[in-house]
């Protein structure tokens, strides 16, 4: 199953065991299980410290723990986990096996500290990017402490279960039986979750920051450009951020950005994390801003856990989130068929009859991908005509199993009480109303800006973007602006760093000229 220059890698990883591990798998006869018991065996020769046992003990199959000899330190993968997951086997493998996972110490006596007795199970699929992270996370909480067990599941090989349960997006995790949480979650967040007192330790430490030069709020591309070029400068520069890598990490392929031609959401958000950290960056990361205002020469911005930061200068690149359809069902039955990403849920849906809201690109490529995995694809447009790329529009007409509705209207989402059973559109030619009978609707029109906190404070489009001038300046002296929540044409990635790197500059050139610290102004 591995090639030739995997195996090399995976060799040199495996050269970081400091533990006998076990393999220990549950199979039956199916082909599944062959191809997983042909990877434990190639992984097993690649190092002397890896063993493999058929031990047939779970009930899922194929499955199997790896497990450090000798001890109760153990995770558990139902599935192959190669696409996604394979980063997360390889982990795994290392982490069960001594080496330690690369986490603050300070998360490290988090985890030891966690008080209780959590069964957890999280179901994946192996296109989906969010994935990896919360099975990463989970694993390493497992790991450390031995009050915590960890499977993870790939929904496609246990489809059963999957219906049995109406798991309709991934990844879900259940904690002890119930639903724990549902899209990514980064080790930080499910921390949070489990910790209950981490969130009160955070405000209090937030309290007692100084005033920052530069404070950038928001992670995104246009954040993670203006926390370097603004800390570059020397300036005391804080990052405050909900998520860091923002709507990047729901990306799946990215091909447009320049120099790069192809890398993946998280790939790039790993990047940019990496190089903001190279420099003096105080980042605060979950934390949910919720108020801005100028005050005595300094610009405040109130967070949700209740602290207050205060800087000389904000860059504002809070980013934009997937816009949502507003009609009856559609909040009911989000996560119960009503889905975001078709990279990640697509594959939960595998045979069945589904429909994409949305004839853009995002809409025309989720049709494309998800035409390779369900039985029919219905893509309904609001406007006339489909408004994608040309060459996407004749890649999907050439799909047997693809139907396009223009001029039409959804206008309900429509269940049993437990999951999707179709939707409402009405004709906008002729006004009737016509009923789909679907088990999935896949949401693609387009962005919403994260500005609601932001309304009174500084200057918003009708659309609710931040209006913004030539030098990324808002309507509010010393509070700059840039990314998808502003005004500016074109969300892009490349377009968001750009316009990130200026506003630090501008930043930057608004503190020389107006209220620079002295060290500034003695340079100026």
């Amino acid at each position: 199953m591995l090639d030739a220059n995997l195996k090399t890698q995976l060799r040199a990883y495996l050269q970081k065991l400091a533990l006998p591990i076990e393999l220990r798998a549950s199979l039956d006869d199916s082909p599944k299980s062959r191809e997983l018991e042909s990877l434990l065996r190639e992984l097993s020769e690649l190092s002397n410290l890896i063993e493999v046992r058929r031990v047939d003990d779970d009930v899922r199959r194929p499955s199997f723990a790896i497990a450090r000899v000798g001890s109760d330190v153990s995770v558990r993968f139902a599935g192959i986990p190669l696409g996604h997951e394979f980063t997360s086997l390889v982990l795994a493998l290392l982490q069960v096996g001594g080496h330690p996972p690369r986490i603050s110490p300070e998360q490290v006596q988090q985890i030891a500290a966690l008080d209780g007795d959590f069964q957890f199970e999280t179901y994946y699929s192996l296109s989906c990017q969010n994935c990896p992270d919360v099975v990463q996370a989970l694993n390493t909480i497992s790991v450390l402490n031995p009050r915590v067990r960890h499977v993870a599941i790939d929904g496609a090989l246990n489809q059963a279960e999957v219906e049995r349960r109406q798991v309709m997006a991934v990844p879900t995790v259940y904690l002890n039986g119930e639903v724990f949480g549902q899209g990514r979650m980064s080790l930080e967040q499910v921390l949070a979750k489990l910790d209950t007192g981490a969130a009160a330790r955070a405000a209090e430490q937030l309290r007692h920051k100084g005033v920052f030069d530069v404070l950038v709020v928001g992670g995104g591309p246009a954040g993670a450009s203006a926390a370097i070029y603004a800390a570059r400068k020397g300036i005391t520069t804080g990052l405050v951020a909900e998520r860091f890598g923002g709507q990047v990490l729901d990306t799946m392929g990215i091909e447009n950005f320049i120099s790069v031609p192809h890398t993946e959401g998280p790939k790039l958000v790993g990047a940019l994390e990496q190089h903001v950290r190279g420099y003096e960056v105080d980042i605060m990361n979950l934390q949910r801003a919720q108020a801005l205002r100028s005050r005595e020469g300094l610009v405040e911005v109130d967070l949700a856990s209740g602290a207050t930061l205060k800087a000389r200068t904000v860059v504002l690149s809070t980013g934009a989130r997937w816009r949502q359809m507003n009609v009856p069902g559609e909040d009911q039955y989000r996560n119960k068929g009503v889905a975001y990403c078709p990279h990640c849920d697509g594959p939960l849906f595998k045979g069945k009859r589904v429909a994409v809201i949305g004839g853009g690109n995002s809409g025309v490529e989720a049709a494309i991908d998800l035409a390779g995995i369900v039985s029919q694809v219905t893509l309904i447009e609001f406007d006339g005509q489909l408004r994608a790329d040309e060459v996407l529009q004749r890649k999907l007409r050439s799909l047997p199993n693809v139907r396009v509705i223009t001029s039409a209207q959804t206008t309900e989402v429509r269940g049993d009480g437990g999951k999707v059973t179709g939707l409402l559109y009405r004709d906008r030619n002729g006004g009737a109303l016509h009923a789909l009978e679907l088990d999935g609707i896949f949401v693609q029109i387009g962005l919403l800006p994260n500005t609601e906190w932001l309304r009174g404070s500084v200057e918003l489009s009708t659309r609710g973007e931040i209006v913004v001038d030539e030098r990324c300046q808002t309507s509010l002296s010393g509070v700059f602006a840039a990314g998808d929540a502003t005004t500016v044409p074109y969300k892009q990635i490349v377009i968001a760093m750009g316009e990130g790197s200026k506003a630090a500059l501008s930043a930057f050139d608004h503190l020389i000229r107006h209220s620079a610290p002295s060290e500034l102004a003695a340079a100026a």
